[in-house]
């Protein structure tokens, strides 16, 4: 597992006792589960068109974004990405 994964899963972490009017990550927490899943709904169709149009930046920049808050999932449920 890669270092940048592991920092940014113990940021994730610090993110569950920050205020959500100040970051996006504790927005997402406070939505509870059923945010979450739909925000990587959101992204993964985001992905899907992105591939679809064939251009690799846009591709790379949803790719990323789904990745993103799948680790925000992992984390909202107790997970590491280790797991």
């Amino acid at each position: 597992m890669s270092d940048l994964l592991h920092r940014l899963a113990a940021t994730l972490e610090t993110r569950k006792q920050a205020d959500p009017a100040t970051s996006y990550v504790a927005k997402l927490y406070a939505q509870g589960l059923d945010g979450i899943l739909k925000k990587i709904g959101e992204e993964a169709t985001e992905t899907v068109i992105a591939a679809k149009n064939g251009e690799q930046g846009p591709l790379v920049r949803e790719l990323a974004d789904l990745w993103f808050h799948t680790l925000v999932l992992l984390a909202q449920q107790g997970l590491h990405p280790d797991d």
